[in-house]
């Protein structure tokens, strides 16, 4: 892991575990963001669109093996479902903002039951600029709601309502790839949200993108 990244999320763990430092750990965790968020963007000025549909690692065990275009739907279609849904009960960003249609995106899902060769077609569809606009939105909105919460609501877990909102909307697929993430952030409190698919999950693809963007480039 990326050493910079590696500490500011170790810190921001410790800061939002304690009252006293729970404003300066989301801090921490926006910096963490921006600074991701910075290569996240550089994707699209040093890629070109047939690199974001390119799955160079196909048969490979780990993130690296999907694509680019895939990986941001990926981390920001789960934080969307998980900060919205879950934690806020409002409106998802892609529904409110008609990001499917804009998007032109064949799934409402996180992508998880896709595999291979379905990855790299599912990528080709997608609009790159307004999928952009989609992940810029989700981060500015997740934030804003994580900047209302108190410290008090970390230690909550997600209502069984609103569990069940979330499987009645099928944005998450019923494949065995996907279906254990609805048991997966429903066993988490908040502060467990905010450690995963808010902080690491975006480490983890952002490293990959960087990984699979090295290799197209050699």
């Amino acid at each position: 892991m990326n050493e910079e990244w590696s500490e500011l999320n170790k810190k921001m763990q410790a800061e939002i575990k304690k009252k006293e430092t729970f404003k300066e750990g989301l801090n921490t965790l926006f910096a963490l963001r921006n600074e991701l968020m910075k290569k996240i963007m550089s994707f699209r000025d040093n890629i070109s669109r047939d690199d974001f549909d390119a799955i160079p690692f196909m048969n490979a065990e780990g993130y690296h093996s999907k694509t680019i275009a895939y990986s941001l739907w990926h981390i920001f279609r789960i934080e969307d479902i998980v900060a919205h849904t879950l934690i806020n009960g409002d409106e998802q960003v892609f529904f409110s903002g008609s990001y499917k249609e804009r998007i032109n995106s064949p799934i409402i899902t996180t992508g998880n039951e896709l595999v291979k060769n379905e990855i790299a077609e599912f990528s080709k569809k997608l609009d790159i600029d307004e999928l952009y606009s989609y992940i810029t939105e989700v981060k500015e909105s997740t934030e804003a709601i994580l900047r209302e919460m108190p410290y008090e609501m970390l230690k909550h877990r997600i209502p069984q309502e609103r569990r069940e909102s979330l499987q009645k909307m099928n944005v998450v697929s019923s494949d065995e790839n996907a279906v254990w993430l609805i048991d997966y952030w429903c066993g988490k409190d908040i502060s467990g949200l905010i450690k995963m698919p808010f902080s690491r999950h975006w480490i983890m693809h952002t490293e990959a993108c960087l990984r699979i963007e090295n290799k197209l480039h050699k």
